[in-house]
């Protein structure tokens, strides 16, 4: 009989507004690092059995918040390699804490770049209507509490092969 196993800390933690290319960034980090990958937008969905924009829809951003930090919560204990967080998991002073102690990598990505990649914004609840405007609004509340929970803040732009380069240049010893 084997008792319980001690928590297990992310290697790194990649954080980011919308269309940062966290997902793509960290799915191609933990290859060239030879761990495991995660996404708590993924985690939500499949434990929701919905996408995230019908959960913000039919729920509401602050029932969609309480799950998104419970995800976030879970993924750091359990998960050892590359962990994507939703853009807005951030939000929640619960989650800032959480990240205290790990590795928290921000992908700054420029306006111009994050409205070429979101398109029209369709799959994503918190855009519609005027993606570069909500873009620009988000930005201004959240690129300061991107600064201040990152270890490291790496350029976004440009392809995501490069993008995930840079950032294993932090782990590159």
């Amino acid at each position: 009989m084997t008792g319980p196993t001690a928590p297990t800390k992310p290697l790194a933690v990649l954080i980011g507004p919308p269309g940062s290319g966290k997902t793509t960034v960290a799915r191609l980090l933990a290859r060239r690092l030879g761990v495991g990958f995660r996404d708590t937008d993924r985690d939500l969905e499949a434990a929701a059995g919905r996408r995230i924009r019908e959960l913000v829809e039919e729920e509401g951003e602050a029932h969609f918040r309480v799950r998104e930090r419970e995800a976030v919560h879970r993924a750091l204990i359990e998960h050892g390699g590359v962990l994507a967080l939703g853009g807005g998991a951030v939000l929640e002073e619960s989650t800032q804490l959480l990240l205290r102690g790990h590795t928290v990598v921000h992908l700054a990505v420029s306006v111009g770049q994050l409205t070429r990649r979101i398109g029209t914004a369709a799959s994503r609840p918190l855009l519609v209507d005027d993606p570069q405007a909500r873009l620009r609004t988000l930005l201004t509340v959240r690129t300061p509490i991107y600064r201040r929970l990152a270890t490291h803040t790496v350029c976004g732009d440009g392809p995501s092969r490069v993008v995930a380069a840079r950032v294993a240049q932090l782990f590159a010893a």
